[in-house]
Order: C-alpha cells, then sequence, then structure tokens
C-alpha cells in the first residue's frame, strides 16, 4: 500500500493546522498531482439539475486549463466535479472518508474506478476502515487543504460543504461561492457565504484569474442549445426533446459561460 508521511505531504496539505500523520494512495497518477495547482469544488449531495451542470462544466473547465479538481467522490455535485474532469485530459482527485480500499459510496464505485485509472483517491485511513459520520467533516480539512481555493456550488443551512469552505478560510485560501436562487433551500449556505464575504462565481475564468492562469480557448465548448439560439426556453424544449430542467440547466452553463444571455424571455447568443 502506496502512502505519504506527514513531512512528504505537498506543501499546502503539510501547512494547515492538523495534517494527516499518513495520506493513502490508490491511483495511477505520481503523488506530484497533489503539489500542483488544485481547486475544490463542494456543494449539496441532493442537488438541482442547475446545480449539476455548473459543477460538471466547472470540472471540466478547470482541468482543462490544467487545475486539479479536488472533491470527495459523494453524490450530486462531488460526483459532477469528478466527472466534468474527468471529461478532459486533466486529473481529479477524490478525497474518502473511509479506507482507501473502500468505495464510498458504493454507487460511485465505477467512477473512483475512472479517476484512479487517470488520477488519484486518496484518504488518511488505512485498508479496512468503514466509513462513519464523523470521518467526513474530518476528510473535509483534507480536501481543503489540497487546494489554492474552494468552489461551493449549492449548499443547504447545514451542509458539509461549508465546513469545506470554513477549513479553506481558516487557512487563508479563498472561497467561492455559485450565487443561488433566493427562494431555495439549496442556495442558503451559498448566498450566506457570500454576505460574509466569499467571491461570486460566476465563471471558470474567475477562479483562473484569482490564480493566475490564462483560460484556455472555449472554441470547442459543447452545449447541445447553442446553435439553436435565439429562442425561448419553450421552444428549445419543443425542439430537442429535452426536459425542462435539462434546458434551464444548459441555458444556465451556457449563460455563466458567458456564451448566451437572455431578454423579454428570448435567450440569445453571445459573440
Amino acid at each position: 500500500m502506496i502512502f505519504l508521511r506527514r513531512r512528504e505531504l505537498p506543501p499546502l496539505l503539510r501547512a494547515i493546522h492538523d495534517p494527516p500523520r499518513r495520506l493513502y494512495l490508490r491511483g495511477n497518477a505520481d503523488a506530484t498531482v497533489l503539489a500542483e495547482p488544485a481547486v475544490a469544488i463542494v456543494g449539496a449531495r441532493a442537488c438541482s439539475p442547475y446545480g449539476a451542470q455548473i459543477a460538471r462544466m466547472l470540472g471540466r473547465e478547470l482541468a482543462a486549463a490544467g487545475i486539479v479538481v479536488v472533491s470527495g467522490l459523494a453524490r450530486g455535485i462531488d460526483g459532477e466535479a469528478h466527472r466534468g474532469a474527468l471529461e478532459t485530459d486533466g486529473n481529479t482527485v477524490a478525497v474518502l472518508g473511509c479506507g482507501i480500499d473502500r468505495d464510498y459510496p458504493a454507487a460511485h464505485t465505477t467512477l473512483a474506478r475512472s479517476i484512479a485509472e487517470r488520477s488519484l483517491v486518496v484518504s488518511e485511513y488505512e485498508p479496512g476502515v468503514e466509513p462513519a459520520p464523523w470521518r467526513f467533516p474530518a476528510r473535509n480539512r483534507i480536501i481543503a487543504g489540497l487546494c489554492a481555493a474552494t468552489i461551493v456550488v449549492e449548499a443547504r443551512e447545514r451542509s458539509g460543504a461549508l465546513i469545506t469552505a470554513d477549513f479553506s478560510l481558516e487557512e487563508g485560501r479563498e472561497v467561492f461561492a455559485v450565487p443561488g436562487e433566493i427562494t431555495s433551500s439549496l442556495s442558503v449556505g451559498t448566498n450566506a457565504l457570500l454576505r460574509l464575504g466569499a467571491t461570486p462565481l460566476t465563471a471558470a475564468a474567475d477562479v483562473l484569474e484569482s490564480l493566475g492562469i490564462e483560460p484556455p480557448n472555449r472554441a470547442t465548448f459543447d452545449n447541445p442549445i447553442l446553435d439553436l439560439l435565439p429562442a425561448t426556453a419553450d421552444e428549445l424544449v419543443r425542439k430537442t426533446g429535452l426536459g425542462v430542467g435539462e434546458v434551464i440547466a444548459a441555458l444556465a452553463e451556457l449563460d455563466v459561460a458567458g456564451l448566451a444571455s437572455e431578454g423579454d424571455g428570448v435567450y440569445r447568443r453571445l459573440a
């Protein structure tokens, strides 16, 4: 079993208040990946279609720009961030709240295998350690500790993602929050972060700019409705056969990416 001792941890993780005594590794990437520029993407397990779309887009765009995308392999935002990164040639790291030999949740076994084939799955827990509720908040300090910044996409009032954001703030790292609808319970946590001074995230370029990294060329942006604009949301539902939620999520992705805007109910492509 491969592991890093405390003195071998990457500098950002070694610098946190309570670094792990050991960090176990599973995967085909070299441990030096953990010292590359990294950003955490975290959020609600029971996320909205909008949140899932945004997490996947951010994972994809940041990984394509050479950023290591770090998350916790959980359902919802975590899983979508990992999947987005895997759609590129970049790296994504999953941090477990159980033994390094476990894939939790079991529904993400295939996803964990895909991450290990490309990058790394890591844990401070040796093989055989069962998942336990208290291990996941502890796990979150490692997610934050590996990264120069943390992005919270959607979070309820008591979301574990807010614990990750708190760890990031305590270590002097930047926290980004995706603004959400004020009527949605999934926006309570992110909007609270914004009130406390988190940086609003409107595009992956916001994060890249904070890290001093030039955004990659977006000429090959993949969105099923981009070429159908201008159109209303109802027209797009009829033309594509997609569900209303899928269309709204795709439009939100275009809006966040700065490729489309809405006026008087009509969505138009931007230059």
